[in-house]
């Protein structure tokens, strides 16, 4: 399989409900017989800040399937949560955190999991430290309880994925940010037992997985897609041992760097990804 740079965000994203927008100038472009003229780099640990702006997120195409890929690297970058402005009142859109929060301070900002009618999350969620919601161990439909799910969760430049069990049984303290949702994508390196190579659903689909160097990747597709297929991006071709769902249909991406907000049905909780300040020289 092929892993090409591409700057075509496909059409088939309107069906969604999420705004289209441009990802910004493509570091190869894919010819007519499928060659390239050049691959597309992943997003460098030595690169400046300055082109960070530029870097943290690449649209790609696999298997045939256009996504948009975006890095937070430890060094360069916080991760937080975010739910409800400083009134209380859940965003439930990257428009409405996107007028809270200073552009030039963030990365991106993707959607972080499943909620209710209030976009209220349905599982673990902490912000700032503060645990806003208990671990949801219940069995129930639907993907998040399509177990094992799991939890993204960190602090300082610290980054993890692990199912909920495995949260359950060996995370004592509490962590500065933490989401759970599901199912869990991969699974040490193997992909979800009930997810098939290429199942008959497709969505617009966005997870997240961290990689041997604590990287963590976050993904959004842009044209619908399988669970299989979308697994095994993951596995494939960003290596992370371990990678979670966070939602279908509603997913969507905030990019500064590229002015893209993407739009559509209302979204729950939210992962910010900060840019970390320039030490003084």
């Amino acid at each position: 399989m092929k892993l090409l740079a591409t700057s075509l965000l496909m059409g088939a994203l309107a069906l969604t409900g999420c705004d289209a927008q441009p990802e910004g100038k493509p570091v190869a472009r894919a010819k007519i017989d499928g060659s390239v003229g050049a691959p597309a780099p992943m997003p460098s640990d030595d690169a400046t800040i300055a082109s960070q702006v530029e870097s943290a997120c690449r649209s790609v195409i696999f298997e045939n399937t256009s996504l948009t890929h975006c890095l937070a690297i430890p060094s360069r970058h916080r991760i937080e949560t975010a739910l409800a402005n400083a009134s209380g009142e859940n965003y439930r859109s990257l428009a409405k955190l996107a007028e809270a929060m200073d552009g030039d301070t963030v990365a991106f900002a993707m959607n972080a999991g499943m909620y209710d009618d209030d976009g209220d999350p349905i599982g673990y969620f902490v912000e700032d430290s503060e645990r806003l919601k208990t671990l949801n161990t219940a069995d129930g439909e639907g993907n998040f309880h399509m177990k094992p799910n799991g939890v993204f969760f960190g602090t300082g430049d610290k980054w993890e994925i692990r199912t909920t069990d495995d949260f359950l049984a060996n995370v004592s303290d509490r962590p500065e940010f933490g989401t759970q949702s599901g199912p869990m994508l991969l699974i040490d390196g193997k992909v979800h037992p009930e997810i098939t190579e290429d199942g008959p659903s497709r969505l617009i689909r966005n997870g997240v997985g961290v990689d041997e160097k604590g990287r963590a990747h976050f993904v959004i597709s842009n044209a619908p897609l399988s669970f299989g297929k979308f697994a095994r991006f993951f596995r494939d071709e960003l290596k992370t041992p371990n990678a979670l769902y966070l939602d279908g249909s509603v997913s969507a991406l905030w990019n500064p760097a590229t002015g893209r907000t993407d739009g559509g049905a209302a979204i729950g909780p939210i992962l910010v990804v900060e840019k970390k300040e320039v030490p003084d020289e």
